[in-house]
C-alpha cells in the first residue's frame, strides 16, 4: 500500500477537530462536552489515516 499525504484542507479540518478536542478535554467548553472531545480526537485521527490512504482526499 502507498501512502499519499492529505490535501490541505483535510489536514486542516483534522487540525481543527483534533484541537477542539483536546480543549473539550482540558476545560469545560460550553458546546462540547468532555465525552464529545474525545470522539473528536478519534474522527481527526481517523480522517488522517484515511487521507493518507486514500489518493486525492
Amino acid at each position: 500500500m502507498t501512502l499519499s499525504s492529505p490535501k490541505m484542507i483535510t489536514w486542516v479540518i483534522a487540525l481543527i477537530l483534533g484541537v477542539v478536542g483536546i480543549l473539550a478535554n482540558l476545560v469545560a467548553l460550553p458546546l462540547v462536552s468532555a465525552t464529545v472531545g474525545f470522539w473528536l480526537l478519534v474522527i481527526a485521527f481517523l480522517l488522517l489515516v484515511v487521507a493518507s490512504a486514500v489518493k486525492g482526499l
